[in-house]
């Protein structure tokens, strides 16, 4: 019986489209790199919770390019010219890269981009402080 209870709630869950908002973590960009956002209407004002882990660009008033500037997770708003949200989604930056290849050297992180040669990569300054906390916490 509560088999076919929990059957029977699964199923208006994904009814109601309940699934889809866990389905939906929020948008991802990769550390360093850009990631066009397209919008349901105009847009007047835009807000980003923490610009150190996000950078929000209006290309016109329906385009936003999200840019990665450090690892963590923030928020958009997004609102039209009367204040009614057109977004409020979370943004998780990453640095997982399949491209790079990070090497441990006692308290000393280096970071090398391997496209096709391994080479240092550039870090932004909210990498290198939160590689000097990873290294101060070992």
């Amino acid at each position: 019986m509560a088999r076919l209870a929990t059957v029977i709630l699964a199923a208006a869950c994904v009814g109601a489209g309940i699934s889809a908002a866990f389905a939906n973590p929020g948008i991802e960009v990769v550390m360093n790199q850009a990631k066009i956002v397209k919008l349901e209407r105009p847009a007047d004002t835009i807000v980003v919770g923490n610009p150190a882990i996000a950078d929000a660009a209006v290309q016109d008033s329906t385009t936003l390019v999200l840019t990665g500037r450090g690892f963590g997770v923030t928020n958009l708003v997004v609102m039209d010219s009367s204040g009614t949200p057109i977004m409020d989604e979370q943004v998780i930056v990453s640095r997982n890269n399949p491209n790079s290849v990070q090497i441990y050297r006692r308290a000393a992180i280096q970071t090398l981009s391997c496209t096709p040669y391994c080479e240092s990569s550039y870090k932004n300054e909210a990498e290198r402080s939160s590689d000097q906390g990873v290294s101060a916490s070992e």
